[in-house]
């Protein structure tokens, strides 16, 4: 007898759980635009090479047409519909909003989602393939324009918005760093 290649599965979005039945080989990207309608999140070339699908995944960035969602079970899944808080826009998506860091908008879903994963990374101090010091002694490196054009180059933009999305990265990263120093001092002040 043949194993099943359907089954339910559990996925968290944005916060909420949503149970749905998938085939075995449906990819992440599929059950979020098809079975559950977030349509946000945008289906480019669908081999994991332009970065339009890109969501988060536990804080991490995946593009989620190479993601299987039975792989997503149990993990926290956000999409664009999810980075805003209420009515307040994310840094990154109030940046790429006041700097036109789109154009035609198709590929901004996976943009800001990258960007948001890619301030985390280079704030947590993962070197990229342009840091020129990795050592964990040499502390953060400055998010220059060149970094940030590193660490975003899996999302592609076929309008060119490439200077305002550099642009609206950098001053999302400085917004994102001035309110985690405002929160630390506020943390070291009410321990004290």
């Amino acid at each position: 007898m043949a194993p099943s290649t359907a089954g339910a599965i559990t996925l968290t979005i944005n916060g909420e759980k949503h149970t749905l039945p998938v085939d075995n080989r449906t990819t992440l990207l599929d059950a979020l635009r098809e079975r559950i309608g977030l349509t946000g999140t945008k289906k480019g070339c669908d081999q994991g090479q332009c970065g339009a699908c890109t969501v988060l995944l536990e804080g991490r960035r995946v593009v989620s047409c190479l993601q299987l969602a039975v792989a997503a079970e149990g993990r926290e899944v956000t999409t664009i519909e999810g980075v805003a808080d209420g009515d307040r826009l994310h840094p990154v998506q109030q940046a790429f909003l006041d700097l036109d860091g789109y154009q035609c908008g198709y590929c901004t879903p996976g943009q800001i989602c990258s960007a948001i994963a890619a301030i985390e990374e280079h704030a947590a101090g993962w070197p990229s393939a342009v840091t020129t010091d990795v050592r964990p002694e040499a502390g953060v490196p400055p998010l220059t324009a060149e970094e940030i054009r590193e660490r975003m180059s899996g999302n592609l933009c076929r309008c060119g918005a490439y200077v305002s999305i550099v642009q609206a990265v950098a001053r999302a990263a400085a917004e994102t760093a001035q309110e985690n120093d405002g929160a630390d001092e506020m943390n070291v002040a009410g321990a004290a």
